[in-house]
């Protein structure tokens, strides 16, 4: 008999209830489902499809104003909260110290917390904490000094007189740009090739770079190019040691992608082979900074670098109107050297973009002025008011305007705090406390204050120096010992190494600001600049104070030293209400409720040297810088040009710049100062052809131009004066018909011949007055 207990053997055929819907069960087992992350709510799909794609490479295209920055922020707390990989296996590379701040606050505010052990900086400053790390792999110490420009130019001025080579007929300064150039290409002095060398000091290029490294690495020190330099050296040489970061960076995320240069790209390829989960973010619309380096092919070519790269496009912009981003999109749409991605919003159409002409680069600058003053009138903050030139001397019309109604102004850029002349002295000393082969900081203060050490006591160092292969200090310390030097430059060379040997054992004995307050005031350079008498003197002091007060934020002087080499980016604008003024490029990633662009004439926007350099690739930079400028707008853009402008003294006529005929006419507002011919300027395609879309105004330019008009017997209403008019020139022929090398006529430039035809706009070689743009309807056959 069956145990009556055992329910094996009975069959039980009822099936189990479904759970109901909205029930205690129901909600429960939803409850214990894993919640969708807070961080991901608040994105959008292609912001989600970004942040969320973790396995292999991954290039973000992120248009203006599409919200890269919440992505990659966003990105490092997916992969932490996923537990994909610790803090200190994540690499994440900017471009600039700022940016790195903010994004290492956004991480930390997003997590809960700081995030400490991320990799995260700027390409320089990574390849800085690389290298001090393996430095003895590339003939370096790991206390090595980072030598700016000025220090560099130093060492190449040497380098030429010691080979004879006139350092006015080839500057320095131009070798160094030489050199930088080949290192941002990754390319170490072995690598330089015949044909790269040109023909600057008569071809001595390459053993010049050769000289100039080989000193470097005999002071212990580095320029700024070969922090990644060693670094490609350091990996392609050492296999194991690239093969500790592979392990080591699990992840790598890259910021601003379009402005890599050769040797950032090598770099990063380098590193990415090992775990190949590499998320790059960029747009290739934005890259205008060829000029420095900056290599647009790198995002271009992204899925052949990087084999089954999945490519997401953030199109949808969060900063400006429709009307904005319709005409900066078919700008850009010009360009054939891009990925391609359409920029859309769904706020309000907004303001049109409004393109105005004007009589002279001085009536602009008036109107532009008086435009700001009316915005003002109205609530706008001066502060989301941008002004944004194409070149620097632009800004000199805009800042007499202003200082001249009294509109409070900051003009963006300018000399640092760490390029002023007293810090850079300052800073001097400290590098030889703290690095005591550092021969290019140590020449420059070994006589400041003036000591008695001039150029006969430098030149008998660098000759000890450079007969012993060693350190300028070590050569000073040679010297003191030897008749070679006067006895009071001898005595003033021994107390001065006395005095960095007394400094370098209270190194790590005294608080770091009571150290350079020691070294400031021993060394009598404080003193210097408390007696000099010059009007900049006080202020002088007062940097060097601020200096003394900015140390104690960092633990050690090391650690000042490599801030100081690296951070350039600086927060100087007081916190007024001011129109900001800058150029174009110091506009990338600002964003302002306003922008003016002035100056779009052709030669000047874009810029004729840029395209007599760089041809078509040139112009597709200019016409990406342009796209930048229109973008940087949330709520109005207005776009002007000059029909005359003075240039470097001189005036010359121009026409209007190419790119404003690339705008979709339906997202354009014409309107037009009284041309020099009496007209008003208009597209041709523009219903208001002809006619100005405001109500004239009784500006200086019209006042001007009244007046001349009146000289010759016209009132202000064209009606005719007492005069007589005479037909002086009439040319019938129609507009299209010229043809290369044409011999033409021109009014008021002569005889000339048609080099080059774009739509109306012809060029000429004239025969006295030289190469001139100029409109086909204004010229006639010869």
């Amino acid at each position: 008999m069956s145990d009556p207990f055992d329910l094996d053997d009975v069959p039980f055929d009822d099936p189990a209830p479904a759970v109901k819907p909205g029930g205690i069960a129901a909600r429960a087992m939803a409850g214990a489902a894993p919640a969708e992350p807070p961080y991901l709510k608040t994105l959008n799909e292609s912001q989600t499809e970004a942040v969320v794609t973790t396995d292999g490479p991954v290039l973000v295209l992120a248009g203006a104003g599409t919200g890269k920055t919440r992505v990659l922020v966003t990105r490092i707390a997916h992969i932490l909260n996923l537990g994909l990989a610790k803090p200190w296996e994540i690499l994440s590379v900017t471009f600039t110290n700022r940016a790195a701040r903010e994004m290492g606050d956004r991480v930390g505010g997003m997590v809960g917390g700081a995030v400490d052990g991320i990799w995260l900086g700027t390409f320089h400053s990574i390849g800085v904490r690389i290298l001090r790390q393996h430095a003895e792999m590339v003939g370096l110490k790991n206390n090595f000094t980072i030598i700016d420009r000025d220090d560099q130019l130093r060492v190449l001025k040497q380098l030429l007189k010691a080979e004879n080579i006139d350092e006015k007929r080839w500057p320095a300064r131009a070798l160094g740009s030489i050199i930088d150039r080949w290192k941002d290409r990754g390319l170490t002095w072995q690598q330089v090739q015949d044909e790269d060398t040109g023909e600057f000091a008569m071809g001595k290029t390459a053993a010049l770079y050769r000289e100039y490294q080989q000193r470097l690495l005999t002071q212990n020190a580095a320029d700024f190019g070969d922090l990644l330099l060693h670094c490609l050296t350091l990996f392609t040489e050492h296999k194991d040691i690239l093969e500790i970061y592979h392990q080591r960076f699990r992840y790598i995320l890259v910021d601003e992608y379009q402005d890599t240069n050769v040797a950032q790209y090598l770099w990063l390829r380098l590193l990415a082979q090992g775990q190949k989960n590499i998320c790059c973010v960029g747009d290739d619309d934005q890259s205008i900074y060829g000029w420095r380096g900056a290599e647009v092919g790198n995002i271009l070519r992204y899925e052949e670098d990087f084999p089954g790269a999945k490519v997401v496009r953030l199109e949808r912009n969060y900063r400006s109107t429709p009307h904005i981003l319709a005409a900066a999109s078919a700008l850009i749409a010009h360009n054939e050297g891009r990925l391609g991605k359409t920029l859309w919003t769904d706020a309000s159409d907004g303001e049109k973009v409004r393109v105005r002409g004007f009589w002279d680069g001085e009536e602009e600058a008036r109107a532009i002025a008086e435009d700001v003053e009316d915005l003002q009138r109205k609530g706008h903050r001066l502060n989301e008011i941008a002004i944004l030139v194409r070149a620097g001397y632009q800004t000199r019309e805009f800042e007499d305007r202003f200082l001249t109604i009294g509109v409070p102004y900051r003009v963006i850029g300018g000399p640092r705090f760490y390029e002023r002349r007293e810090i850079r002295d300052a800073i001097a000393y400290l590098r030889v406390v703290s690095q005591p082969e550092d021969g290019i900081a140590f020449e420059r203060i070994v006589n400041m204050p003036k000591r008695g050490l001039g150029e006969v006591s430098m030149q008998a160092m660098h000759k000890v120096a450079r007969a012993g292969q060693m350190a300028l200090l070590q050569a000073a310390q040679e010297l003191i010992g030897t008749d070679e030097l006067r006895a009071q430059a001898r005595t003033s060379l021994g107390n001065v190494l006395e005095s960095f040997a007394r400094w370098r054992a209270m190194k790590n004995q005294l608080p770091l600001p009571e150290l350079v307050e020691t070294v400031l005031d021993e060394s009598g350079y404080t003193e210097m600049w408390q007696r000099d008498k010059s009007i900049d003197a006080p202020g002088r002091l007062d940097n060097l104070r601020e200096l003394v007060h900015s140390v104690g934020e960092y633990e050690s002087l090391t650690d000042f030293l490599d801030h100081v080499s690296l951070v350039m980016d600086h927060d100087n604008a007081p916190d007024d209400d001011m129109v900001n003024i800058m150029t174009l490029h110091a506009a990338k990633g600002l964003e302002f409720d306003t922008i003016f662009l002035p100056g779009w004439e052709e030669g000047l926007f874009p810029n004729q040297r840029s395209l007599d350099e760089g041809g078509t690739s040139a112009l597709e930079e200019e016409r990406r810088l342009a796209h930048v400028g229109m973008t940087r707008a949330r709520k109005m853009l207005r776009i002007s040009f000059a029909q005359s402008r003075r240039t470097f003294a001189e005036w010359q006529s121009a026409i209007p710049s190419r790119f404003i005929d690339e705008l979709p006419m339906d997202s354009v507002e014409v309107a037009a100062e009284a041309s020099v011919w009496g007209q008003t300027y208009a597209r041709e395609d523009d219903e208001s052809y002809g006619e100005s879309v405001e109500k004239p105004w009784d500006s200086p330019g019209r006042r001007r131009m009244r007046r001349r008009n009146t000289n010759r017997g016209v009132t202000r209403d064209g009606q005719l004066i007492e005069a007589r008019a005479e037909l002086v020139d009439y040319d019938e022929r129609p507009v299209g018909s010229y043809t290369e090398g044409d011999r033409v006529f021109h009014q008021k430039f002569g005889y000339g011949q048609i080099e080059s035809i774009d739509g109306n706009r012809l060029e000429i070689q004239f025969d006295k007055a030289g190469t001139k743009k100029v409109i086909d309807s204004f010229v006639r056959p010869a």
